[in-house]
């Protein structure tokens, strides 16, 4: 097998603030995977607050690519890394190398699941037990911003169909907060609302907002307080008029143990746990628990988030929309224009380039132009 990589710019259509960061902008590290004339993608995207640098992911990405060189075929070692994802490290290694970080775990199985499919002639869902594509409504997010702004917004995407939108909080007035999510309902009163803190509350004003934000209809709350003390949040979950759902207190599978049964949900991205295999056991250990499934996302392309589709059938809340931020989506395939991602039928993840034209009217493939900025590493077996 070979492996070889290319980096490209993302950038938003809009600043996204939250309540810690705001971005505009980011890197999205692709890594391709090649055997006998088949090739699977998968994508690493760049994370402040996960410490990945373009660097990092590179470096990583690389050190992984020459691990695939061991492996005879892609099943081998896709079989091989969902061994690493249980816990089993016995044998000579496996394709993702000791110590990478979790989002590069995710994109050489998302790329090595893409080549399995392929091989097969199967979609991914399909690898995974689940003969029907999976299409599932997904969250729109808006930021934090003025009530107005968010008002406007909220009514565009609920014309364009979108029936849940999810509200960023966390400003330092909590009153804005209150403010832009009665702006979205008066905007659009007929969609579910989600609202995201990040964090950003207090511990003693948060059983307050809770109440005031279940009055206005909002469904459930994701990460209300500072990660940092799941048990603190257990016990908020525990009194909460609204559904409360654990995000950055809920990175692995240790993480959705301690939790499970004691909050209402837990938000489960690719790029946080390790990929499809570590999510699946997840999914596996809270079924039963009274805790939901919440499929969640980086902002990423539509071949980042393309993985975490195949599996929105079990998800309680779907949370895909990172691709719907960009200005440019150098992917297709998954839809979420009209409010719905759909898995889709074709072999792999089921997504392709993009497919442009320059100035000049020359057919050109998004990701291998000068409009975005791109570095390409390869490693041969």
């Amino acid at each position: 097998m070979k492996a070889c990589r290319r980096t490209v710019g993302l950038r938003l259509a809009e600043p996204l603030r939250i309540s810690r960061s705001t971005t505009t902008a980011r890197d999205a590290v692709r890594l391709t995977i090649e055997h006998q004339g088949l090739h699977g993608h998968g994508e690493t995207v760049t994370s402040v607050y996960y410490g990945l640098d373009t660097a990092a992911v590179t470096h990583w990405l690389d050190r992984c690519g020459r691990g695939l060189a061991r492996f005879p075929d892609p099943e081998t070692a896709l079989e091989t890394l969902s061994g690493q994802a249980s816990g089993d490290l016995s044998g000579t290694g496996g394709p993702v190398v000791p110590g990478s970080p979790p989002a590069v775990a995710a994109a050489v199985e998302s790329a090595l699941l893409d080549l399995v499919g392929k091989r097969a002639g199967a979609p991914v869902h399909r690898l995974l037990g689940t003969a029907t594509a999976p299409a599932a409504a997904t969250a729109r997010t808006i930021g934090i911003s003025s009530p107005h702004h968010a008002g406007a917004l909220a009514a565009r995407l609920a014309g364009e169909g979108f029936t849940v939108i999810k509200v960023k909080a966390g400003s330092p007035d909590p009153e804005d907060d209150v403010a832009r999510v009665r702006a979205v309902r008066a905007a659009a009163p007929h969609v579910r609302l989600l609202l995201d803190p990040n964090g950003g509350w207090s511990s003693a004003a948060a059983p307050a907002l809770l109440g005031r934000f279940a009055e206005l209809g909002v469904e459930a709350v994701e990460q209300p307080v500072a990660p940092g003390d799941p048990e603190a949040l257990a016990r908020l979950a525990a009194s909460s008029p609204l559904p409360v759902i654990a995000d950055e207190d809920a990175v692995g599978i240790e993480d959705a143990r301690r939790l499970a049964g004691r909050v209402h949900g837990i938000n489960v991205k690719l790029a946080k746990c390790g990929g499809v295999s570590a999510a699946l056991r997840i999914a596996a250990l809270i079924a039963g628990s009274g805790t939901g499934l919440m499929l969640g996302c980086l902002t990423a392309s539509s071949l980042g988030i393309a993985p975490a589709v195949h599996l929105a059938d079990r998800a309680r809340w779907t949370d895909l929309d990172g691709h719907l931020l960009l200005a440019h989506d150098p992917w297709t395939g998954i839809g979420g224009t009209d409010g719905t991602v759909r898995a889709g039928s074709r072999p792999g993840l089921g997504v392709r380039p993009r497919t442009l034209f320059d100035a000049s009217g020359s057919h050109i493939v998004a990701g291998g132009t000068s409009r975005a900025r791109s570095n390409a590493g390869e490693v041969r077996s």
